[in-house]
């Protein structure tokens, strides 16, 4: 019996990546993004990927946010587009990279933003934790401590950059920063609550979520 998939899902070309430098993704995503504000017919995208140890602040965050000089340091460190503060990657965190042209959801970036923590929420309730949202702010958070970050652009309603999830992530790396900013909610992997638990097994589900939430078809693509 073939399966016929319904007219009404848009496709979105999948891009299971492993761990790629972040200045590596970054061009990718600002291509990606050119291409389909010059062609907006153009399939949207799902990038998942793992990222080595980088800080990345947002084009209006607050250097006072990090502990170290930023002049005078080895770290990899990026300032770019998206809206928030600063925020640290690193293998064992998941990372999701959309770029969807929103004319064909809905044009409204609190809606999206919310659509982003109800993919992360639906892949937690698949190991039976209650992911939170709190008033104010942007994010996942399991018992009040923050287990995911979400940061956008969005260029003619057409997105990039987007969330991360920490599933096991060394979680050293965040002592160096005040992670998004808030001073008074601590960060979290999902690795305290499910000791073992990895990046591999957690991709499927969060593809799974996405084609859920925002109603697409993924194909799988290579880069």
């Amino acid at each position: 019996m073939i399966r016929s998939i319904r007219p009404s899902l848009n496709r979105c070309l999948l891009y299971n990546q492993g761990l790629m430098p972040y200045i590596d993704a970054h061009v990718w995503q600002r291509s990606l993004l050119a291409e389909r504000i010059q062609d907006p017919s153009l399939d949207d995208v799902l990038i998942l990927l793992e990222h080595p140890p980088v800080y990345t602040l947002g084009q209006g965050a607050t250097p006072e946010f990090l502990k170290f000089d930023l002049d005078n340091s080895n770290f990899d460190v990026h300032r770019v587009e998206r809206g928030g503060e600063v925020t640290y990657h690193c293998p064992g965190q998941l990372v999701g990279y959309p770029i969807l042209n929103l004319q064909r959801y809905r044009k409204d970036l609190h809606w999206y933003l919310r659509q982003l923590e109800e993919v992360i929420i639906r892949v937690l309730a698949v190991y039976g934790l209650a992911g939170d949202r709190l008033t104010g702010f942007t994010g996942v958070w399991l018992e009040n401590r923050k287990v995911a970050a979400i940061g956008i652009k969005v260029s003619r309603w057409i997105t990039m950059h987007g969330f991360a999830l920490n599933v096991c992530p060394d979680m050293t790396g965040f002592q160096h920063i005040v992670p998004c900013g808030i001073a008074d909610k601590p960060v979290a992997s999902l690795a305290e609550w499910i000791p073992g638990i990895t990046c591999e097994e957690v991709r499927s589900h969060i593809v799974q979520s996405f084609a859920d939430v925002f109603g697409v078809d993924l194909v799988d693509s290579t880069h």
